[in-house]
């Protein structure tokens, strides 16, 4: 999926992102030393972790904007603009990592991804990610899928949502060992009392495109009403995230 970034936006107001991502990178094994590819790095918030615990770092990822924010912050890391389902490495590292990324892959275009992520790996390296799983934002898509109704549109999920039983095959057959995954509900507080309108305008920019301006925002304030009661405690916004994530060996 093509997506536009807001580097600034989403550095500032969605850093819970790659704040969430320490307890991913937790499942690496690797010692301190090793080669690591964070694939889908966006701003290098998580690559720039990852060196702190004495990993050998580049990021990859396939937004300009993202890669010039992190290249900003960063610029002793090596960032490298490329596509996940189409990439190559001058030589395979021990771990490719990845974060809040592989979601936004459509489902037939990741065997191919896999397919690189093996290449990129050593015999024995790791791979560890996490993204959305089956039932991720199930209340969101449902709300908006209504509001889009009530304005005379359809409302068009754009994300893959797999469950752990649909991944690990896919992952094996790409020639991995499974040796751990979770699908688990992590309920995510959104910032700002507009948070859950400032989080569709920011991740589902795709299914809003054919929506005229009025219509768009009628839409959203119809889902935040809707969701008003379910997603919102004191005042504070709730993206109701569930997660895949897993770690898997190469062969």
């Amino acid at each position: 999926m093509n997506m536009q970034w807001d580097a600034e936006t989403y550095g500032r107001d969605f850093s819970f992102v790659h704040r969430y991502g320490d307890g991913v990178a937790a499942l690496i094994g690797a010692a301190p030393g090793s080669t690591v590819l964070d694939l889908g790095c966006g701003n290098g918030a998580l690559t720039h972790r990852l060196r702190q615990s004495g990993f050998q770092v580049m990021g990859l990822d396939a937004s300009p904007d993202l890669l010039s924010a992190a290249r900003k912050s960063y610029p002793d890391i090596e960032f490298v603009l490329g596509d996940a389902v189409d990439f190559s490495l001058p030589e395979p590292v021990d771990v490719v990592f990845s974060n809040a990324v592989f979601h936004w892959i459509e489902k037939k275009c990741h065997p191919a991804m896999l397919a690189c992520v093996s290449r990129a790996l050593k015999p024995g390296g790791e791979f560890v990610f996490e993204f959305g799983g089956r039932g991720n934002t199930a209340w969101i898509e449902a709300a908006l899928e209504r509001a889009f109704s009530r304005e005379g549109y359809r409302y068009q999920n754009p994300f893959f949502f797999p469950t752990i039983g649909e991944y690990a095959p896919m992952v094996e057959a790409a020639g991995f060992r499974v040796e751990y995954a979770q699908l688990f509900a992590r309920p995510t507080p959104l910032q700002g009392e507009d948070g859950l309108g400032n989080w569709i305008r920011m991740f589902l920019k795709g299914p809003f495109e054919a929506l005229p301006g009025p219509a768009r925002q009628a839409v959203i304030r119809r889902a935040e009403a809707e969701l008003r009661p379910v997603l919102c405690r004191d005042g504070q916004w709730y993206a109701d995230y569930v997660r895949l994530r897993m770690k898997a060996r190469k062969l």
